[in-house]
């Protein structure tokens, strides 16, 4: 594929050169990229329509995000996605790297060590979960398969020292028995059963609420397919159902993780704990949403 110049593309499609780098940062050409600070534009993208044909329509979180992505913007909320959802998904599960150092794998694809060290698998499964996320976004619109779950699993835990082990069965459901929070989960034999009963219950429906998602993935961590990995999964998955069904999604932080481990013990019982917990995160992610001026 050929490239040209915002000059070159302004020329060609009769506008100014601003107007076509405005363009460019808005996601609305397809395929542009930003080399430091100058647009490359592939020589066949066509021109965008104008703003007054598409009056009253507003961009959703997932058209922003997939613009955002495809553009490869840094420091608008696609950004901030990555770097908040991966750091507090994988600190729930114990990983060490603190906020900035995840926050520095993200923006230079290195990592900053002032003392101390670091565990590798850690920083493994931090890039991983990165990709993880583009993942979703990707494919936010699709249903939730069996393919898609074991395909975000392989990501997450490609390279570490878990996927060097035959019987951890990385990227397909476990062979061992495993427990989560002191409760047993979904026998290795009966996990295939399991996700397709789940997931033939849940696609029954093509409109979503809240509750259904979580509803989901509270029998998603019942199960627990996989040897390890399976709330940073199951929370990827409620992000891109969250996108796919246009509710606010939401990320579970340091500040809300006793209160998400409760409502998940409670679920069965009382369904208001983890409800209000996912409805305080939202509120949070609504302020990001704020700031960042996307409508929801």
């Amino acid at each position: 594929m050929s490239y040209i110049s915002a000059k070159e593309t302004a020329k060609k499609w009769g506008m100014s050169e601003r107007s076509v780098r405005n363009y460019c940062y808005e996601g609305r050409v397809e395929g542009a990229i930003l080399v430091g600070k100058t647009w490359t534009i592939p020589s066949d993208a066509k021109k965008p329509e104008r703003k007054n044909k598409q009056a009253g329509a507003k961009r959703t979180l997932l058209e922003v995000l997939k613009a955002e992505k495809q553009a490869k913007i840094t420091g608008g909320i696609y950004h901030r996605v990555q770097i908040e959802l991966t750091y507090n998904s994988n600190h729930i599960e114990g990983s060490r790297l603190t906020h900035d150092q995840t926050r520095y794998i993200y923006e230079t694809n290195t990592i900053g060590i002032s003392d101390g060290a670091v565990n590798v698998d850690d920083v493994v499964e931090t890039a991983n979960h990165f990709r993880c996320i583009d993942l979703i976004i990707d494919k936010a619109n699709g249903g939730i398969t069996e393919s898609l779950i074991k395909e975000l699993h392989k990501i997450l835990k490609n390279g570490t020292s878990d996927s060097r082990i035959s019987w951890f069965n990385v990227g397909d459901y476990k062979r061992v028995p495993n427990e989560v929070g002191g409760k047993d989960t979904t026998p290795p034999e009966m996990v295939a059963k399991e996700i397709k009963r789940l997931l033939d219950e849940y696609n029954k429906s093509e409109n979503k609420t809240l509750e259904d998602i979580i509803d989901f993935h509270y029998q998603f961590e019942c199960i627990h397919p996989f040897q390890d990995g399976n709330g940073r999964v199951g929370r990827l998955i409620l992000f891109k159902e969250c996108l796919k069904h246009g509710i606010v999604p939401f990320v579970i932080d340091e500040s809300l993780k006793m209160f998400y481990y409760r409502g998940l013990t409670e679920w069965k019982r009382e369904k208001g704990y983890l409800i209000d917990t996912c409805l305080a995160a939202q509120d949070k992610f609504k302020a990001w949403l704020d700031y960042f001026r996307v409508e929801y």
